[in-house]
């Protein structure tokens, strides 16, 4: 079977959809033209072209990225980190995608999170609970200094 190469245009067209359907980084548009075939002569001309039309916004994704990974799936701090730097994003519109989360709701969640999984763990010794409530909110991204101190207040030590 014969492929079929697109045009630039027609890559540029496939992109621009790939783009307003969901907020994307410049790794993973560079990845779809992988995907698609396009020579690589045209990947920066077709990227230089959807950032100047506002397609592709690197800040907008981190921003948008790191807001929805916390208030969907309450990931901390390090965690949203270190998914965009798997997608390639640059330290500075990291740092900038992180201040849209808000402190006061940042530490609310922590505490919201650290005492469900601590009343969970109800059967178990007083440091295995500890223990198994700390290493939780390290998996979830949660910095730990923050995580000690609010275990802490939680346990009343």
């Amino acid at each position: 079977m014969q492929r079929k190469f697109l045009t630039k245009e027609e890559a540029l067209q496939k992109l621009r959809q790939y783009c307003i359907y969901q907020e994307r980084s410049h790794y993973e548009v560079q990845q779809k033209l992988y995907e698609l075939g396009i020579r690589k002569a045209e990947h920066d001309e077709i990227i230089a072209t959807l950032i100047e039309e506002d397609y592709l916004n690197e800040e907008r994704f981190a921003k948008q990225f790191a807001g929805g990974k916390f208030r969907m799936k309450e990931w901390g701090r390090n965690k949203i980190y270190y998914a965009l730097r798997e997608k390639r994003v640059s330290e500075y519109n990291i740092k900038k995608g992180l201040k849209e989360i808000d402190d006061e709701d940042y530490k609310k969640v922590l505490n919201e999170l650290a005492e469900k999984k601590y009343e969970t763990l109800c059967g178990e010794q007083h440091l295995v609970r500890k223990k198994k409530t700390i290493d939780y909110l390290l998996q979830k991204g949660f910095e730990p200094d923050l995580v000690t101190k609010a275990l802490n207040e939680l346990t009343g030590k």
